[in-house]
Formats: C-alpha cells, structure tokens, sequence
C-alpha cells in the first residue's frame, strides 16, 4: 500500500509546461531517485511532493500521520538565531520529543560547520546546505525527501552519508546528480522527460538499460507510424470517391497521423573541440606555499603541467583547492614560490559561484556576446547549433535569462565558459547543480579537448571519467599525487598506509591503514561490472540456444539460415568474452580474499 500518492499534478510556468499529468506512488521503504535535465521539474516535484509548493491541478494524498523531512534545494534560516538553535528548531517541531542538542552539533561539526552557535548570516551557500541536511537527516520520518544531498559535500561526507542512506529503514525519494551515489542507495528511478515521468524498477546503471529499450520501442513505433502516415497521404492525394463512414474514419485517422507529437530519435551530443594552440610553456608551480593565519594550505608545491594533463583536485571542504585554482588563475597570490604562465595559456574559469548574467538578456545574446561560433574538427559551428548542443533549443535560446532555472544558469555559464576557446580548463566543482546529461555532454567534450583540463571535484563518478592524475590534499600541508581517477587514488593511498605500517612493525595500524577502501577488494568499476557480468553471461546463453533452435527449424530455408548462422557466431563471440572476463575477476577476487 502507498504512503503517499500523486495524481494527475500539472504545473506550467507561463506557457512553459513543467510537469503534465503526473501519477506515481511511494510504496514503504521505496528508495527513489529522481533523474532529467536542469529545468525539467525534479526540484518542484520534489517540493510538492513534501507539500511546500502547489501544484497547479492534482492531488497529493498521503497516508494518514505520514511524518515527512525535506531538504529543499535553497534552504533558509533565521538569522536571528543560531546555526544550532535553527537546525535544533526545525527537529523540535516535527519529533515527538527531543532529549539533547548534543547529537545536533556532534552532527554539524562532522559536516564542517565547527561553529554552530555562529549566525547563519555568516555561513557560504555550501555551509547552509549542510546544516539543513544534518536537520533532514535527524528529523525522525517516513519518506525523507532530498533536494542534491551531495552538493558541497567532500568525499568522506558523501561516503558517510551514503552509509547512512543505505541503512535508512523509511521511504527515500531523492534529486541527485551524483551516479556513484544513485547506484549504491536507489532501487527505483523516475526519470521526468518532457514534462512526463517514466518510472524504472532499478538503480542507475539498471536504468540506463531500461530506458534504452524503452527508446528502442518507441523509435520503432514512430517508425511504423511514420509508413502507416505515408500510405495515408497518398491515399488523401488520391481523393476519396464517396463520403462513406469507412473513409471519414481513414481521413480522422491520417489527421490523428499528421497530427502527432513525433518522437525524434535522442543522438549523442557529441563535441569535438579544437581550443588554440600551447605552446612550449604551460603552467609551472615552482614551490608555492599558501597559509592563512597558523593553517597551513599548502607548502613547498611544485609542478609542471604537460599539455595533455587531466588534473582531478581532492580533499575536505576548506583545504585550499579553490585557492589553488585562483592562485594558478593570478586571482590570488602564494605567500611564496613563483608561478610561470606561457604566454599561449588562454584559460576558461568556470568556478563555483556563476558569474553574474543579464536578467534581460537573452540565452543566445549571451552566447554570442562570447562568440558567434567555434572551430571544431567537424568544421566551424555557431552559437546557436552549440546551444542546442547543451539542450537550449530554438524557441529557449530567444528567453531571458530571469526565466531559467538554477540549473538552467549553471550549464549556460559552462557553455559560456567554453566558447571562449580556452586551451586550460580550470573547473571547480563543475558537477554543482549541473544534470547528468549536461555532465555526460561535458565529459564527452573534455575527452577531446585539446589543452590542459583541472578540476576540483567530489563527484567520484566525474573523476573516475575525466581524470588521468589526481591531486589530495592530506594533512600538513602536503598535495599527495596519484595516476588514475579516484578508485586508483583509494588504492594507491591504502598502500601508502599499508607500507608504512609494515615500516612501522606495527600490526593494528597495518589492520587499520586498510580502511573500508581496502586494496582486499575490486574497485568500484570492477565491482559493477563482475555485478552486471552473471545477468549479461545468462542472457546471451538463452539468445544463443533460442538461436540453435531456430537454425534446426530452418535447415531448408538457407537465407534465413545463414542470417540466424551469422547472428548466433556473433553471440557467442560476445558470451565467450564476457565469460572470460567474468572468469578473470573471479580469479583476482579470489586471490584478494585469500590475501
């Protein structure tokens, strides 16, 4: 039975449809996440669905004395109390009882907010958004409902909180954009795509299955319809001779033919890019040092980047990356050390904070106020052709900027940011905000950028992507570097720590120094892929027997056995290689376990 159910919700910003006749139900323990493009109506399905916004026709029907805990996507505070009295507040009005603050502020220090009697007035964006996720989270409730949990939170956090999540005993209904995080605590997905909502049984990886067949059926559907409707207008052209019901019916069903909304087959919006040419000098750090007061950023760094450097920049919130960044960019300066900038270094900042836009202005002005087009290796593209490539069609490109969603601002910022033709791509935090086609259309862009890419990001996912190298911050002062993305990262760090246990003679800090990333595992790719290789092998084994099968039957029809000839060889080709590999996880799993 339902705790909570949508029916037929419709929401339209002008002439704008956001959300049209939507009906879903949250079963008890469902763990939802909610999934499509910046602007598609996640966060104000997400609002009404905790009853803070109304929609326009529906109704929302919740299970008698259904406690719900919400964190929306810009939470407020007062500033005339404190951090501790604000978050404290909100758990006080919606517990039955509350015994002490203590787990309150225990909670806020272990998300970074090491003041909590301090006004909220003082807090960054980041640091508010925190603060309303420990008051979420120790809401007793339900269904939590969470608007980007994961934005502006470090690594640790992230890990701790998907713990959290994973042994959660309430309903989940949850925006993020964070795919590590939507395969480890999802078991369901809604997806809002053209202001409807699909829903999947399955996590983020099953989805993606799933909506390819989805696709795959209509496409195929849309095709058939698209034959029926030309058999039709030819019959039209052709004029009926009589007015006879049977013809009235063949005419209202070619104007319901001609009149359809068409489905138009998705293709990757892929990106080549061709930034201007590096020379011989890039960016040289030549042992730069940073402290504030006695807390020391960074000291004594130094490195040279390569021209095809793809630099991943990790650590707790506060560490100094952002000031990284800017000291790299000439925002900021070293307390000492020398920075080299080769004269061809033309940078594109897109950093966490979006540079303020005309309200008035509209998306392709802006656009072009960068430039009316780039060079590609597929030839000169305009600005235009480039907004629809970041999903600003022909009929958004013309409105203003006031009328976008947040998200919406985030990726014309990076697009904005990219049709400078910059040849170093300084990101921080890129992920924030951004959905995960616009991520997925960023990552693809970046595999062919020609220059320098650095980015501070938490997204595990993105850095698995994107980087070659990655940079920790780690206590003291130290950048610790490290080849790979992040899994690479945890491995190379779990030896470190294991090695120097070893040094050390001492056998609990050997135990210890494995830590819950231990090197005693897969890594979170091999995972996913032994997990996904058992259903793939039994797959492919039924399609090949089907296949035998259907050859014997047709022994005397030598066309179709041969076409059945050449698609069972192609099967097993790909079941024999997925075996094999299945096989050599196996084994090095094995082999982990018995150490």
């Amino acid at each position: 039975m339902s705790i909570l159910n949508l029916e037929k919700i419709n929401v339209s910003i002008g002439e704008r449809v956001i959300l049209k006749n939507i009906t879903a139900g949250i079963e008890p323990g469902d763990r939802i996440g909610v999934i499509g493009i910046n602007g598609a109506g996640k966060s104000t399905l997400l609002s009404i669905t905790a009853g803070t916004y109304e929609a326009d026709t529906g109704n929302v029907i919740k299970q008698n004395g259904l406690r719900i805990s919400y964190l929306s996507q810009s939470p407020e505070f007062d500033n005339k109390l404190s951090v501790l009295d604000n978050v404290a507040g909100i758990i006080h009005g919606k517990a039955d009882h509350w015994d002490t603050e203590g787990e309150v502020k225990a909670m806020l220090m272990k998300f970074g907010i090491t003041d909590p009697d301090c006004s909220p007035s003082i807090l960054s964006g980041g640091q508010k958004k925190r603060a309303s996720l420990v008051a979420a989270i120790l809401t007793p409730c339900d269904l939590l409902i969470l608007d980007e949990p994961t934005n502006h939170l470090d690594h640790d956090m992230i890990e701790w909180l998907q713990d959290w999540l994973s042994s959660f005993k309430g309903a989940l209904l949850m925006v993020t954009h964070d795919r590590y995080f939507l395969d480890e605590v999802t078991d369901r997905i809604w997806e809002i795509d053209k202001a409807e909502l699909y829903s999947y049984q399955a996590n983020y990886s099953g989805y993606l299955q799933k909506k390819q067949e989805r696709l795959d059926f209509a496409i195929a559907a849309e095709k058939k319809l698209a034959t029926l409707y030309k058999q039709d207008l030819k019959w039209m052209l052709r004029g009926s001779r009589a007015r006879s019901t049977k013809q009235k019916a063949h005419i209202q069903r070619f104007e319901a033919l001609r009149d359809r909304e068409k489905l138009i087959e998705e293709r990757q919006a892929f990106i080549s890019s061709m930034s201007s040419r590096l020379g011989r000098t890039t960016v040289e750090l030549n042992s730069i040092s940073k402290s504030y007061g006695e807390r020391v950023l960074f000291h004594d760094f130094t490195y040279i980047f390569l021209k095809t450097d793809r630099i991943g920049i990790i650590g707790p919130n506060g560490c100094g990356k952002s000031t990284l960044m800017k000291i790299i960019m000439g925002i900021e300066q070293p307390d000492s050390g020398s920075i080299t900038i080769g004269q061809t270094v033309r940078f594109g900042y897109f950093s966490q904070e979006n540079e303020a836009l005309d309200p008035k202005e509209r998306v392709i002005d802006c656009i072009r106020d960068v430039a009316g087009y780039i060079k590609t290796d597929e030839g000169t593209i305009t600005a235009s052709a480039m907004c629809e490539r970041f999903l600003f069609d022909s009929k958004m490109q013309y409105t203003p900027i006031a009328k976008l969603s947040g998200g919406e601002k985030r990726r014309l910022y990076l697009l904005k940011v990219l049709m400078s033709s910059p040849n170093v791509l300084i990101l921080d935090e890129p992920t924030n905000d951004l959905d995960i086609v616009t991520l997925q259309i960023l990552e693809d862009y970046l595999d062919s950028f020609q220059g320098i890419v650095i980015s501070v990001s938490h997204d595990r996912y993105f850095l698995d992507r994107v980087a070659s190298r990655i940079f920790s911050f780690e206590q003291g002062g130290k950048i610790m570097q490290s080849e790979g993305g992040y899994e690479e990262y945890l491995l190379h760090k779990d030896e470190l720590a294991e090695k120097a246990a070893l040094a050390a003679g001492n056998a609990s800090a050997k135990a210890n120094a494995k830590g819950a990333h231990s090197t005693k595992k897969l890594s979170y790719k091999e995972q996913r892929e032994y997990d996904s290789l058992e259903a793939d092998i039994d797959k492919l084994t039924e399609r090949s027997d089907d296949l035998a099968k259907k050859i014997l039957a047709a022994d005397s029809d030598y066309v179709k056995l041969s076409e059945l000839t050449e698609e069972k060889n192609t099967v097993d080709v790909e079941l024999d290689q997925k075996m094999e590999r299945y096989f050599e996880l196996q084994e090095k799993l094995e082999e982990m376990l018995k150490g």
